[in-house]
């Protein structure tokens, strides 16, 4: 049992369902069996989230993860919250509060007081309230990482992407598919199948146009951006095969021809992996130096404050967050 990770929980959007979410995730056994989970969060928001749902153990209190316990749900709290705030809406103290338990928890993951960090949803309208402007939480952890080359890469089901872009506009989108771009997300995928005990992953690429450009009659960006970056690729001895046309790549990844696919942007590989596994989905960052895993989900106002928000992706980002971190090791 030493060997489990310690892993810090972020709980998220105070509003929204992400409190929830962590005291049902907690509430199963083989959760903390595989790891030693440290929540992030404040100490009001977590007792009113107990009251609806009851959690088996009860809530203790720590300024640093190493005081974590067995037999309770273990909390740092930065008693950053108001005493009072509403479920499902938007409000500047719950973005800024949400925001803040994350610079807690990468703090603490980068002084190695945890392996890694998993994070509940955060409202983005309610982060830039509170006058605190990032496009997504892969942005966030970028930034307070230092890092530049970082992608966002998705897992659920059977498949796996990893993406060129994320949150831009498809103008800009079609404009950010450049070789050195692509190669290097290329490389992120393979860092990111080895980590998860892949020996030679098979990497898979999407053309960004109608039947990956069909030699230039649809788009030249196959032929002058993306074909370069996988015979780079290919030359530093990856296992690459592209580009494939965008409505046939995801079908063959999940018969088995690929480990993962690099996706040229946000909607190309968010869709197919949703329907094929909305709410079991989770959101990895890599080429950060710390290890993160998320949910594939937002704040489920719908659900707030009502005890019936779905907690399996949030399962998923643990158990996977835990396989990171056993091969980083």
């Amino acid at each position: 049992m030493t060997d489990r990770p310690i892993l810090g929980f972020t709980i998220g959007d105070p509003s929204g369902a992400g409190p929830e979410i962590c005291i049902k995730a907690l509430n199963k056994p083989e959760i903390t069996e595989i790891c030693r989970p440290v929540l992030y969060g404040d100490e009001k928001v977590m007792r009113r989230a107990m009251k609806i749902i009851p959690p088996r153990m009860d809530l203790r209190i720590i300024r640093e993860p190493a005081e974590y316990q067995d037999g309770f749900m273990n909390l740092i709290s930065l008693d950053n919250m108001p005493d009072h705030w509403d479920y499902a809406k938007v409000q500047a103290s719950c973005g800024k509060a949400a925001f803040e338990f994350i610079v807690r928890a990468v703090e603490d993951a980068k002084a190695k007081k945890i392996e890694g960090v998993v994070t509940g949803p955060i409202n983005k309208e309610a982060m830039n309230a509170a006058g605190i402007h990032y496009a997504g939480m892969t942005e966030i952890f970028a930034d307070l990482t230092g890092t530049k080359d970082y992608a966002m890469l998705l897992t659920g089901g059977p498949l796996k992407v990893i993406h060129v872009s994320t949150h831009v506009s498809m103008k800009e989108a079609i404009e950010r598919v450049k070789k050195d771009r692509v190669l290097r997300v290329i490389r992120l995928a393979h860092q990111a199948m080895r980590e998860l005990g892949v020996e030679k992953p098979r990497i898979g690429v999407a053309g960004l146009n109608a039947h990956a450009g069909e030699n230039g009659l649809f788009g030249d960006e196959e032929l002058k951006e993306v074909i370069p970056a996988i015979e780079a690729a290919r030359k530093e001895g990856l296992d690459v095969t592209g580009p494939v046309p965008p409505d046939t790549v995801f079908l063959k990844a999940v018969n088995g021809m690929f480990d993962i696919v690099v996706v040229m942007y946000h909607d190309q590989g968010h869709i197919p992996l949703k329907l094929l596994d909305f709410m079991g989905g989770v959101n990895v960052t890599v080429g950060i130096p710390i290890l993160r895993t998320s949910v594939d989900h937002g704040t489920v106002f719908g659900k707030a404050g009502k005890g019936t928000a779905d907690e399996s992706s949030m399962i998923k980002a643990i158990e996977l967050a835990v396989q990171f971190a056993k091969h980083r090791r």
